[in-house]
């Protein structure tokens, strides 16, 4: 299948995800711990409206 020019594509789901995956990335890269606790996730996931 030859992709159409000039059309973008975008799934809503996976940019969320990314996202996501970056917010929680960044967070874990400024932790002191080896691991981020259970309440900084949730802190992370409710600063970006989940």
């Amino acid at each position: 299948m030859t992709p159409v020019c000039g059309t973008t594509v975008q799934d809503h789901v996976a940019l969320a995800e990314i996202e996501l995956c970056g917010e929680l990335i960044i967070a874990a890269s400024a932790a002191g711990e080896d691991r981020l606790s259970q309440d900084r996730i949730d802190e992370v996931l409710l600063g970006i409206g989940l």
